[in-house]
């Protein structure tokens, strides 16, 4: 099942995709739910309505509706670490030994929840500009209430899988980060998720193992980047070292995590335009950077779970925290 939530005049409303059509939620049963955040609450119920109950009335073509995120307010963000190949690539990028403690526990870091977005545009700022990145990943959606998940058990409170597209803005990112925290504004302006969410039953056919010693569900999944129909990034949602699962028995220990939690994956390797760019120049001294510029198209695609298409469009003003440094003098005492 692929659900989606799209403007029906000024009003968000969650339809399903059968075929080449949506289907309004109401058009399936008229005890389903208008959103998803309510569908999600009542999951084990409204699910099995929606899967038993065959659209009725006129679809509507694709053409037609604006689409926004899946979710679009979700309750929280967490954004996972979890492909080796982009640790490890970007930390062989800039001089340092691939951390041991990646394999030792699964990490993630707090997104901005309320500036998730669909597919369409992309508002930056100027600073936004300075290295802007896009990076290839993938979501899930929580479906159920659950605090202490273990990982041989998190899959179910898996709803379904979405493709997320993490931009960061790398100049602001790498500022804070001195440090020693964040991602913070970096992240902070756009988390894009969609076009839609495909249940877990529509992926079973693309099941495999984890990596060995991991717990829980992989999928064989393509996933690629182009930026102006060039191709850039490409590779598999089954190269993940950590699973969802894992990350989700994290993520619920000691705290309760609620239907509308999004959980990402992190970048799969050759995701972003950082590491393309660290690896360029590693290999050939003469390589010029590429980052994303007003006007570009940024498509993401992963295997049964669409694609999502985003245009970056540049916010007119003069105003930039980049130019806020303030120097302090220290008084010795």
């Amino acid at each position: 099942m692929k659900l989606v939530t799209y403007l029906s005049g000024n009003e968000e409303r969650l339809a399903m995709l059968c075929g080449e059509l949506f289907y309004d939620i109401a058009n399936l049963h008229p005890s389903l739910p208008s959103a998803m955040q309510s569908f999600l609450e009542g999951w084990d119920d409204f699910y099995t309505l929606a899967m038993q109950s065959k659209p009725t009335g006129t679809g509507i073509p694709p053409d037609n509706v604006t689409l926004l995120s899946p979710i679009p307010r979700p309750r929280s963000l967490r954004d996972g670490y979890a492909f080796r190949q982009h640790v490890a690539a970007a930390r062989r990028n800039r001089g340092v030994d691939m951390i041991a403690a990646f394999d030792e526990f699964p990490v993630f870091y707090f997104g901005n929840h309320l500036s998730v977005q669909g597919p369409g545009d992309i508002h930056c700022m100027p600073d936004h500009f300075e290295k802007l990145d896009y990076e290839l990943e993938c979501a899930v959606l929580i479906c159920r209430k659950g605090t202490n998940i273990p990982a041989a058990q998190a899959d179910r409170y898996i709803g379904g899988l979405m493709i997320m597209n993490d931009m960061s803005a790398r100049t602001l990112q790498m500022e804070e980060m001195q440090l020693n925290l964040g991602p913070a504004k970096g992240k902070d302006f756009s988390s894009v998720l969609g076009p839609w969410l495909v249940t877990t039953d529509e992926l079973q056919v693309y099941e495999t193992s984890c990596k060995p010693g991991h717990t829980g569900k992989s999928w064989n999944l393509q996933m690629t980047a182009a930026v102006n129909g060039i191709l850039l990034s490409k590779g598999k949602l089954s190269d993940m070292d950590w699973t969802f699962a894992e990350l989700i028995e994290r993520a619920s220990y000691g705290v309760t995590l609620y239907p509308g939690d999004v959980i990402g994956s992190g970048t799969v390797g050759t995701g972003c335009l950082l590491e393309l760019n660290g690896t360029g120049k590693r290999e050939d001294p003469q390589y010029k950077e590429k980052w994303l510029r007003p006007g570009d198209k940024v498509d993401m695609e992963i295997t049964g779970l669409g694609k999502l298409h985003n245009t970056i469009i540049p916010q007119s003003t003069p105003w930039s925290i980049l130019n806020q440094k303030k120097t302090y003098v220290t008084a010795t005492l």
